[in-house]
């Protein structure tokens, strides 16, 4: 079944979602999804992507996601937003700016494939 331009940016905020709150186990990825992140393979597989984001120290230390600003094109939805990291040392935390790529097919609405890009910065 087809899946409309919302079902797919629904489908890229869950991830982003995710990301913050750790559940992952409705996010809909492909079994074969990928995630490359700054040029390196972080995600192997639907499963380990969820895994990853349910219990992965890496996803762990991530406080909060803000509002992302979509964009889509044929088959990719693109999100931009920061996030912020849980440690802080005398009041200072880092954060990053994001810059995600999501293969979403119209043909069937799950993620294929994460491509991430970013920029880190840090706040109060």
């Amino acid at each position: 079944m087809a899946s409309t331009e919302a079902d797919r940016i629904a489908a890229a905020r869950s991830y982003i979602e995710a990301l913050a709150s750790h559940r992952a186990d409705d996010v809909p990825f492909a079994p074969g999804c990928t995630r490359i992140e700054v040029g390196l393979k972080t995600g192997f597989s639907g499963d380990h992507l969820r895994r990853s984001l349910n219990n992965g120290l890496q996803y762990k230390v991530i406080a909060s996601v803000g509002e992302p600003v979509f964009s889509v094109s044929g088959d990719e939805v693109h999100a931009l937003f920061d996030l912020v990291t849980k440690p802080s040392l005398a009041g200072w935390r880092v954060g990053a700016h994001i810059d995600e790529t999501f293969l979403i097919p119209v043909a069937d609405g799950k993620i294929h494939h994460i491509r991430a890009s970013i920029r880190p910065f840090i706040t109060r």
